[in-house]
């Protein structure tokens, strides 16, 4: 179990293909205020079939994008 799951089954839940978090959002979403371990723990992200984009220092904010393949009708 990751420190960061809420986060993982949130991002998976929201379903956007392309969004920006802020630290402030994530922190709501976790519980806890997005620390130095997020660079290790990003990779996980990978199983949700996401993956972190861009992390501003300066905007304070996160990047996701989707990477799994487009579902066909």
């Amino acid at each position: 179990m990751s420190k960061y799951d809420a986060l993982w089954a949130w991002i998976r839940q929201n379903g956007t293909a392309r969004f920006t978090l802020t630290f402030a959002q994530i922190e709501q979403v976790t519980g806890f205020p997005l620390d130095h371990s997020f660079l290790t723990y990003k990779k996980e992200l990978a199983a949700y079939g996401y993956q972190v984009g861009k992390i501003s220092m300066k905007g304070q904010t996160v990047a996701f994008q989707k990477t799994e393949p487009a579902e066909t009708p």
